[in-house]
């Protein structure tokens, strides 16, 4: 199926598993030793994936990137982390944004795929997920996430879209509610540990992807430690 060139059309078809797999597959392929991604490069894969920035455009800087490396003296530098593709990626995706500018997006959005029935299993399966979950802080917000998604299920439109971004909205919610009842002591731990993964980086890094960065680990942590899953169609 071809990319549609919308960027929200993008975040829809592409696949969530291979999106991130085929980025560490192309890392530790070009890499040539066994390296696992790190918190940092999990994140700048997240942060890539909800920009909408297409698969093939990062694949292509991933391996620009290793290209120039390749053609240094051995010793000269060593790349351990994802994060030195960061600014080739952003290079090649601002190319290719200027080369789809006054393109149609055409009439087929690239959601077909999602069908009713597999789009209520998703959102009945977020359901039982958060129901499972047992946080006196987070319960009352717990609670009205499952009522929207149980409104949501109830009307869905077809409109994969639309039911993205309320999608989207619930996760917002639940965001919130994390990072505003979450134990303070523990919460204070869980920043430090992210500013500690991101040290290494921070001086090379603009203030606003430093804090888009933080927000995403922070985020992520939270919700591994939560235990509430990703709501958006992009993980169906």
């Amino acid at each position: 199926m071809p990319i549609p060139t919308g960027s929200t059309n993008i975040f829809i078809a592409l696949n969530y598993f291979n999106y991130y797999t085929e980025i560490e597959d192309t890392f530790i392929r070009r890499r040539a030793k066994n390296l696992f991604l790190s918190p940092l490069d999990w994140a700048l894969i997240e942060m890539w994936q909800d920009r909408g920035i297409p698969l093939h455009i990062v694949i292509r800087s991933v391996e620009s990137v290793f290209d120039v490396f390749d053609k240094q003296p051995p010793g000269t530098r060593t790349i351990k982390s994802l994060f030195y593709c960061r600014e080739e990626v952003e290079v090649q995706h601002a190319e290719w944004m200027k080369s789809q500018a006054g393109k149609s997006d055409g009439s087929d959005s690239g959601t077909d795929q999602f069908s009713d029935e597999a789009v209520a299993a998703h959102i009945a399966e977020a359901i039982d997920s958060l129901r499972t979950i047992e946080s006196s802080e987070l319960k009352e917000d717990l609670s009205r996430a499952v009522e929207r998604l149980e409104e949501l299920a109830a009307n869905l439109t077809g409109d994969a879209e639309t039911i993205d971004a309320t999608l989207g909205d619930i996760e917002k919610l639940l965001d919130r509610a994390m990072l505003t009842n979450w134990d303070r002591v523990h919460l204070k731990i869980l920043e430090k540990e992210v500013v500690g993964q991101l040290r290494a980086y921070k001086a090379e890094m603009q203030p606003e992807a430093y804090k888009n960065t933080y927000d995403l680990m922070l985020l992520k942590r939270l919700r591994e430690e939560a235990g509430i899953p990703r709501l958006g169609l992009f993980y169906l």
